[in-house]
């Protein structure tokens, strides 16, 4: 028997209230909706664990078309935990990092949608201008625009 083996990484999930909300952060961004959809029933809470559950997801992807990201909006069950204002140094915690080619212009449009630089943005040596944001529902983002 061969061993199995990674093909890919497919996607990354963040549960969020709003799905029009996030959509409209995510594609302000540079991600395309790829698509939106109710996934609910006993099936899926099979593999979630959480029993009989009516989800809606929207699908975002990156320009390339080799990365996505899942949105997910739980209709039932209702939510049970709160991560969003963790600092970025809890066990567990999500961060997403994006690059960019142009981080001065984005982070100002980004303002527009509520997004807040969390520290500064820095050079880090001479490769990267990067910083961390807190975005739409106050999820935790990176941006880093290559340099040199």
């Amino acid at each position: 028997m061969t061993k199995s083996k990674l093909m890919e990484m497919n996607n990354v999930g963040i549960v969020v209230e709003s799905l029009d909300n996030a959509i409209s952060f995510f594609t302000e961004i540079g991600l395309k909706l790829e698509g939106r959809a109710m996934v609910e029933g006993e099936w899926a809470g099979r593999v979630t664990g959480l029993e009989n559950q009516s989800v809606e997801i929207a699908m975002m992807v990156t320009p390339d078309g080799h990365s996505r990201l899942e949105l997910s909006r739980f209709i039932t069950p209702h939510t049970i935990a709160d991560h969003r204002t963790a600092p970025v140094n809890s066990l567990g915690y999500l961060r997403i990092m994006f690059r960019v080619d142009n981080l001065d212009e984005l982070l100002s449009r980004l303002a527009k949608h509520g997004a807040e630089v969390v520290g500064e943005v820095v050079n880090y040596e001479n490769t990267y201008r990067l910083c961390y944001i807190r975005g739409v529902e106050g999820l935790l983002i990176g941006l880093a625009e290559k340099t040199g």
